[in-house]
């Protein structure tokens, strides 16, 4: 228990200083935060911003809420401070433009797009939306398992992730920032291996080059990706291991393999999961209308009398004395 110090989560907000005084500060934020660079705004005579940090050792996590924007990186900014970092820009709403090394390129919500702080480049954001959401994602170069030459043909190219690895790297990156408060010291260098495995992976899938990958990060990362799988598809009363083997294109024994290896079962963790979609229906008075029979059908239980069972077993209590607790409701 003592060891579990709550992270100190970073968050600045332009909005605590006068509107004449919010541009300064954010320059001044996202200087600290990040890389010098030259900043412009058509709004920066009341510019409204946000930004959450998460430092996780050598990787960095921030969420950016902001409104027009153009970010200049020249030669003498990179001379003045280089952190040789990507900055992997993930767009979860807005629109923007990046050009460096010779590509230029538009994206919007659903891509993500690599720049490198040792090279000049020019972002510019909300081209044609109001605001912009991003998760900002910096990691050094030497800690990414990619060849720096190969990366480099990826720089401000858009690449989509509303799909298979990059999906799961998608709904990682947004979940981290929504969650950044949960997280404690503890936690950081599991995030850290975790989101530079699965970006490894995306870009490495880009470059035909994810076979180069050190076989303990391909191992993560396809685990991260089954267990984003099972979260998708609790509701299917079919889901086992031999259903999620089966998708993912492995055996059931080295399905079995990747879970020990992280002290888990595959059976196991696809109850547990339920367990917990239920456990917080069950606690949700928006859903007291339900009955516990359909709140566990709805998570993959098809049988009454074993989801009791199952649920007691794992939190000392019948589902409907934990809805009671929580709601009041009784049935």
């Amino acid at each position: 228990m003592g060891s579990r110090v709550a992270m100190l989560v970073q968050e600045f907000r332009t909005e605590v200083v006068p509107p004449a005084e919010r541009w300064d500060l954010w320059q001044d934020v996202a200087t600290r935060t990040h890389v010098p660079n030259l900043l412009r705004s058509e709004r920066s005579d009341d510019f409204r911003a946000t930004m959450r940090v998460l430092p996780l050792g050598e990787l960095q996590i921030a969420e950016l809420d902001l409104p027009q924007l153009d970010t200049v990186r020249t030669p003498r900014t990179i001379r003045r401070f280089d952190p040789e970092v990507y900055q992997v820009n993930c767009q979860l709403a807005g629109d923007g433009g990046m050009a460096q090394d010779g590509n230029e390129s538009v994206f919007g919500a659903g891509h993500l797009v690599v720049a490198d702080s040792s090279l000049p480049y020019d972002v510019r954001i909300n081209r044609t939306s109001e605001r912009t959401t991003t998760v900002v994602v910096s990691v050094p170069r030497a800690r990414l398992p990619l060849p720096p030459r190969a990366v480099r043909r990826l720089l401000a190219v858009p690449v989509p992730v509303d799909r298979g690895m990059g999906g799961t790297l998608y709904r990682w990156l947004a979940d981290v920032a929504r969650r950044a408060e949960e997280f404690t010291e503890a936690d950081a260098p599991t995030l850290a291996s975790v989101t530079t495995d699965l970006l490894a992976c995306v870009l490495g899938g880009c470059l035909d080059s994810e076979d180069a990958l050190p076989p303990e990060s391909r191992r993560r990362a396809l685990h991260t990706r089954i267990r984003d799988f099972i979260d998708q598809n609790l509701g299917d009363p079919s889901l086992s291991p031999a259903t999620v083997a089966a998708a993912h294109g492995i055996s059931v024994r080295h399905l079995h393999q990747l879970f020990a290896a992280e002290g888990e079962a595959p059976a196991a963790w696809v109850r547990h999961r339920r367990l917990e979609r239920c456990r917080r229906d069950l606690a949700d008075p928006r859903l007291r209308g339900r009955s516990v029979r359909s709140i566990a059908a709805r998570w993959g239980f098809t049988d009454p009398a074993t989801f009791s069972r199952v649920f007691r077993r794992a939190y000392g209590m019948t589902p409907t004395d934990h809805r009671h607790h929580h709601t009041g409701r009784s049935a």
